[in-house]
């Protein structure tokens, strides 16, 4: 997770996340892992470690599961070579795309003859801030200037995650002569007789709604801006005129102008500026002429946006660390340490984990030595209710489990699974606990009956069976 402040740390909450880090260079977070990372919440030990910005694949080798995937080379070199064609010759080959694929209003049109430009912006890794706000006076320039295409090549932008800033770069920021801004991103895969590999598709999707929702963010921090100066204009201008009633359009401030909004539902102004559809442009066929596809991303960025709200603030988290708790990966550490540190951080595997993340083949270890159910999928996790294990599950299917589990889980670990969701138990409030204990008892019941019902279905079944076919006299199965 990259930080908008360089230099000296500046803020408590930097330093933690450095302390976490221990010498080792910081990771960014980019779109992809932020969509992994929104796509499972309740995964508390990958937020805090993207958080800090550990290299998680670096931590599964030293924990003796290092991750056996990752792009290939010749993939990410295919892919730099055909991005540089694309933004080679002023953006010839984009524009054009740009101007076949988005419908402009009149007088606009697929063959307009609107200026182009492309402002030069700070592309210094070391200095994210000056990026940042490069980036930020560029889209500003742009919205007050229409009837020109800009192009923004690699800009920045920033997306508050769990209390902390993320650092995003997209392909391109296409800024219309209509003013719209529409994401462009730019991909290797091919594009086939018109169709694409749609897990492909998929995963840029939602990557790129990743980059919608920063430009959002950027977009309605430009309006609150100008609405800010425009209530401090009118200030002095009520000033200037004591006996003119002052309007209260700006009363209640920026504030509510940078409330998260619906995706479907478009503000008005500068707000309402990002398109929530983007354009995806790859090779066409087998060759490396390149082609392109609007999507519409306003359902992953629904999807993507409520899932971020649910991420606990990276402070909590922090909180209920362990003192003195470091991922640092100096050689000189013993790999037992290291391992107990993670253990301390708590893990919400699910298989699906295993194609997005990292630190998956060490975590599925770990809950294959507890035999832990979430092995089997969240679908049969969701389904066991307050059974924790297979031994628990399979206890219960023969008629000898018992609702033991369930008040083990209120009194020691504290969060217990009932019929409305997760519930936090207060320490001092035996009321809550026995009222929680109770709903625990009563879903553990629910999900041993349900298996006991299926054992016994499939008892009876096996029962009913046909135990030998007929044969005819020839030696084969009769008709």
């Amino acid at each position: 997770m990259n930080h908008v402040e360089t230099g000296a740390l500046r803020t408590p909450l930097e330093q933690r996340l450095a302390a976490l880090r221990g010498s080792a260079p910081q990771r960014s977070l980019d779109a992809r892992a932020l969509a992994a990372l929104a796509a499972n919440p309740g995964c508390r030990r990958r937020a805090v470690l993207d958080a800090a910005g550990v290299d998680k694949a670096a931590l599964a080798g030293r924990l003796g599961h290092p991750a056996p995937f990752g792009q290939s080379p010749f993939a990410i070199a295919r892919g730099l070579s055909f991005e540089k064609r694309i933004t080679s010759d002023g953006f010839a080959d984009l524009l054009e795309l740009l101007r076949h694929h988005l419908a402009l209003p009149a007088p606009y049109g697929s063959d307009d003859a609107c200026p182009v430009e492309t402002p030069q912006l700070v592309t210094d890794p070391k200095r994210p801030a000056e990026r940042v706000a490069s980036t930020r006076a560029a889209l500003a320039r742009a919205s007050r200037t229409p009837g020109v295409w800009t192009l923004l090549h690699h800009p920045l932008l920033r997306l508050a995650v769990a209390g902390s800033t993320v650092l995003l770069e997209p392909d391109v920021i296409a800024v219309r002569p209509d003013g719209r801004w529409t994401v462009v991103e730019i991909k290797s895969f091919p594009i086939l007789d018109g169709g694409a590999d749609p897990a492909k598709v998929g995963a840029a999707a939602r990557q790129a709604a990743v980059y919608v929702l920063a430009l959002r963010a950027t977009a309605a921090e430009l309006d609150a801006e100008a609405a800010d100066k425009q209530a401090a204009d009118k200030k002095v201008v009520s000033q200037e005129t004591a006996g003119k009633p002052e309007d209260d359009t700006f009363r209640d401030g920026p504030g509510a102008l940078r409330e998260p909004f619906d995706p479907y539902l478009e503000p008005e102004g500068l707000a309402g500026a990002p398109s929530g559809t983007v354009l995806l442009v790859c090779p066409k066929d087998f060759s490396n002429r390149p082609t392109a596809a609007t999507v519409d991303v306003r359902k992953p960025m629904a999807v993507t946006r409520r899932q971020l709200d649910r991420l606990t603030r990276i402070e909590e988290l922090l909180d209920a660390l362990p003192p003195g708790s470091s991922f640092d990966l100096a050689p000189d550490r013993a790999d037992s340490e290291l391992g107990s540190t993670v253990a301390a951080v708590g893990a919400a595997y699910s298989p699906d984990c295993l194609a997005s993340c990292e630190l998956a083949f060490h975590c599925r270890a770990e809950a294959r030595c507890a035999g832990a159910v979430e092995t089997l999928g969240r679908g049969v996790r969701g389904e066991l209710g307050s059974l924790r294990t297979v031994d628990e599950a399979l206890a219960a299917a023969q008629g000898t489990a018992s609702a033991a589990p369930a008040h083990s889980a209120v009194t020691e670990q504290g969060p217990v699974v009932t019929k409305q969701g997760p519930v936090v138990t207060e320490q001092g409030s035996a009321v809550t606990k026995q009222a929680v204990a109770e709903e625990a008892v009563a879903v553990a019941d629910e999900a041993v009956a349900r298996l006991a019902h299926a054992a016994a279905l499939r008892a009876e079944a096996l029962a009913c069976a046909v135990p030998n076919r007929v044969h005819s006299p020839d030696g084969g199965p009769e008709a």
